[in-house]
C-alpha cells in the first residue's frame, strides 16, 4: 500500500480528518527544505505537497508564483529536489510526500525516467494541475510498469460536474477538491456553491476527499466538515514560513494548532 493510502486508512480509523500543507522546494535553500520536512512530520503533518519550481505555474496565485521564481533563481532544479527527496528518506521521514508541478518538468526529464526517479526517492503521490484527465495515458503507463511508482492525485472543480465520475473513477490517494475558481491564494471566498459541489464529491468518490485553495486557518473550514476529509494550505502556509524566517517552532504551533482545531 502507498505510504498516502496508508496513512489516509489510519486516519479514517481514528476518525480524523487530514492536514496538508504545501511548501515550495528549494525555499530559503535545499538544506531547510530538508529541515522542514523533518518539522513537519514531527509536528503531525499528514502529507506534504513539495512544490516543483516551475517558469509559469498557471494554477497559482502571486504568492507562490513569487516563491517558485525566487527557488528558480536559488538555483533549485529537479535533480537538487531528487536528491533531497532521498535523503530525507534516508534519515529515517515517513511522512507522505507529494510532488506539485506541471507537466512540461516530467517531460523534459522524460516520462519514464522521472517516474523510476521518484521511485527510487519515496515520492508517493503527483499533483499535475496542468494535465487533464484524457491526456494522463502516457504518464499512468509508465506508473503502472513500477509497483513503487507515485500515485497520481485527480484534481476536481466546481465546473468538473458531469466529469467527476469519470475522472474518480480509478483515482488513489485522495482526491483534490478545488474550493474556488481561479488561482491559489485568493483567501476563503469559496465558490458560491461550494457545499453542493463538495457533498457530490463526496457521494461519488471512493477515495477521501481534501478541499484546498484559499485556506489559511481551521476556522475556514469548520462549516464544510461534514462534506471533506481533510484540508490542504498552501499559499498561506508559504506566508507564514517566509514571514517567520522559516521558524521550525512557528511551523510546529501552526500544524499543532490547525489538526488540533480541524479533529475538535
Amino acid at each position: 500500500m502507498n505510504r498516502i493510502e496508508a496513512r489516509m486508512e489510519k486516519l479514517k480509523e481514528q476518525g480524523k480528518k487530514a492536514f496538508i500543507t504545501y511548501m515550495t522546494a528549494g525555499l530559503p535553500d535545499m538544506k531547510k527544505t530538508e529541515e522542514l520536512i523533518h518539522v513537519q512530520e514531527q509536528a503531525g503533518v499528514d502529507v506534504i505537497e513539495l512544490g516543483i519550481p516551475f517558469s509559469d505555474p498557471v494554477a497559482d496565485g502571486p504568492v507562490i508564483q513569487d516563491a517558485s521564481y525566487r527557488s528558480i533563481q536559488n538555483g533549485t532544479n529537479l535533480t537538487k529536489i531528487f536528491t533531497s527527496m532521498k535523503r530525507v528518506r534516508e534519515d529515517g521521514a515517513q511522512v507522505p510526500v507529494v510532488f506539485m508541478m506541471y507537466y512540461n518538468t516530467v517531460m523534459h526529464y522524460g516520462i519514464d525516467a522521472f517516474v523510476d526517479k521518484c521511485a527510487e526517492c519515496g515520492v508517493d503521490g503527483l499533483i499535475i494541475p496542468d494535465l487533464p484527465f484524457e491526456e494522463q495515458g502516457e504518464l499512468r503507463q509508465s506508473i503502472e510498469a513500477n509497483e513503487n511508482a507515485p500515485i497520481l492525485i485527480e484534481l476536481v472543480s466546481p465546473v468538473s460536474k458531469d466529469r467527476i465520475p469519470m475522472i474518480l473513477n480509478q483515482a488513489r490517494g485522495f482526491v483534490y477538491c478545488v474550493s474556488q475558481m481561479g488561482v491559489t491564494g485568493n483567501g476563503a471566498h469559496f465558490h458560491d456553491h461550494i457545499k453542493e459541489y463538495l457533498a457530490e464529491v463526496k457521494r461519488v468518490s471512493k477515495i477521501p476527499v481534501m478541499m484546498g485553495f484559499g485556506i489559511r486557518n481551521a476556522e475556514d473550514v469548520l462549516p464544510l466538515k461534514e462534506f471533506i476529509d481533510g484540508a490542504i494550505v498552501g499559499s498561506h502556509f508559504i506566508r507564514l514560513l517566509e514571514g517567520s524566517d522559516y521558524s521550525a517552532q512557528v511551523v510546529d504551533d501552526y500544524i499543532r494548532e490547525f489538526k488540533s482545531e480541524l479533529n475538535a
